[in-house]
């Protein structure tokens, strides 16, 4: 602590988040799901992946007082668009854009 102004002390007081301004764990839940259903729709592989990555990113940024059931099925959904798409198709997964 400074001694030599103490008027000039400030305590931290941390901003409050609302939910509407931390809604990006539902827009990755949402766009895990999306990819997910095109990948067991389309038989993409590569929207299987982008679904796990939105999962786990939606996961990371969730708080602890979201429900858990909708962070769950969106895995789930992810996992089984992967399983799915390489049951039906075990070639290794050919990018697009890099033929």
């Amino acid at each position: 602590m400074d001694n030599r102004r103490p008027a000039r002390v400030h305590r931290f007081r941390p901003a409050l988040i609302t939910q509407i301004d931390d809604a990006l764990p539902d827009y990755m839940n949402l766009m895990g799901m999306i990819f997910s259903m095109c990948s067991l729709m389309l038989k993409i592989k590569w929207c299987a992946w982008v679904a796990i990555f939105a999962a786990l990113v939606g996961f990371a940024n969730s708080r602890t007082t979201d429900d858990a059931k909708q962070v769950l099925s969106s895995f789930m959904l992810s996992i089984s668009a992967v399983v799915v798409t390489y049951m039906q198709n075990p070639a290794p997964m050919t990018i697009p854009f890099m033929q």
